[in-house]
């Protein structure tokens, strides 16, 4: 009640002062600070959240949800933009602590699982096409899907780790809110639903997709035996990559899926390690591995290999799937944005590991886009091409 007041009249003060000429990014700057200061209005998760014990696939604890609750009051209108966090608050509270698992609050994780499976998708269109909708919806909840398990899965291996951790110790399984028992029971659902998903698919993306499951098992053992965790997720992470094309022609075409597989697996190499600094420290408390603690003072050099490797592979894509000219200025952006990434990363600084990571998933959408107008362009490409036949 105290809240609302103060919001109220430090509005109406605003106001006024609009009224005798003060520009309107006061009432802009006040309304954000209200947002982060009053109670219930901050949805806003730090770079420091959750222990690094858990990776991209299994919750980052530094998720920041994509969207954030904003009200904003100007002359009377007020508009409202609503956060994953904010409706996983406003579930039941029996629910929440399984939304919680599979972090449903936090969905930078499920976009970074999703986009390879959108490269895929966009790729295996017809020249002149759009991606196919549906595909990329059944896609888009199969990623929903599966990063929930492989949080319920993560959780469950590491329980005893998580409770050592501040950040981690609030999680559901380590908090006592929800048992193994329970955790294994809900599992079993989410991967029932995902095996539902894959079904829709041909026989050949249901085998390839049923070949996946082996990594998201064993992907949360990876830290405990190799200072290279990040690879494994990398395979896991874009196994979409793969199963997207498949989904879309019946069959993978090695020569377009491979490279595009491969760079998607250099992609989460940067991605993550650049986060995995954020939580060294707690790393080598809790005992796990990481890139980060393996390349330590050398990380750039190793980042800028992996960009390389990176952009190398999508190069041999767009020549194997006959790219147009939209996906090689893409590209261009996109080497651009990675190599002021690693150029400007200070490894020792949390909150910009933080934004350096957040960024990919721009990253990723931009490189989708550019498939897409590659792919658009084609049909352009074929018309000319007619129409000079037709002169001659």
């Amino acid at each position: 009640m105290l809240a609302a007041k103060l919001t109220s009249r430090l509005t109406l003060n605003v106001l006024r002062r609009i009224h005798h000429g003060t520009h309107y990014s006061c009432v802009y700057s006040l309304s954000n600070c209200l947002l982060h200061t009053t109670k219930g209005g901050r949805t806003r998760d730090g770079p420091h959240s959750d222990s690094s014990v858990s990776r991209v696939f299994y919750g980052h604890g530094a998720i920041r949800p994509s969207l954030r609750l904003h009200e904003t009051q100007h002359y009377g209108r007020r508009s409202f933009s609503l956060s994953a966090a904010t409706i996983v608050n406003s579930a039941p509270a029996a629910v929440q602590p399984y939304l919680r698992l599979m972090r449903l609050d936090k969905p930078i994780g499920t976009w970074l699982l999703y986009i390879p499976c959108t490269w895929s998708i966009a790729l295996a269109s017809d020249p002149g096409n759009l991606p196919h909708l549906g595909m990329l919806t059944l896609f888009g909840t199969g990623a929903l899907l599966m990063r929930g398990a492989g949080c319920t899965i993560n959780d469950m291996w590491d329980r005893d780790f998580d409770k050592k951790v501040s950040r981690t110790a609030t999680r559901p399984i380590a908090a006592g809110e929800i048992s193994r028992m329970q955790a294994l029971v809900f599992l079993g659902g989410q991967l029932s639903l995902a095996l539902g998903v894959l079904l829709c698919l041909n026989y050949y993306s249901i085998a390839l997709g049923a070949a996946s499951l082996s990594l998201v098992v064993t992907y949360p053992l990876m830290k405990r035996i190799t200072y290279w965790p990040q690879f494994v997720l990398g395979l896991t992470f874009n196994w979409g990559a793969l199963l997207g094309w498949a989904a879309v022609k019946g069959s993978c075409d090695w020569s377009v899926c491979l490279p595009l597989y491969f760079s998607g697996v250099m992609w989460t190499l940067i991605y993550d390690t650049i986060y995995a600094h954020q939580d060294k420290e707690d790393d080598v408390k809790v005992g796990v591995k990481s890139t980060a603690l393996r390349f330590q003072g050398q990380t750039k050099t190793w980042l800028s290999g992996f960009t390389v490797a990176m952009m190398s592979g999508l190069i041999a894509v767009g020549i194997n799937a006959e790219q147009t000219l939209p996906y090689y200025a893409v590209l261009s952006t996109v080497a651009i944005h990675l190599t002021h990434q690693i150029y400007t990363l200070d490894i020792n600084n949390p909150d910009d590991c933080w934004k350096k990571f957040a960024s990919n998933r721009n990253l990723g959408l931009l490189l989708f886009l550019g498939i897409v107008a590659g792919n658009l362009w084609k049909e352009r490409q074929e018309t000319l091409l007619q129409n000079e036949e037709e002169v001659r």
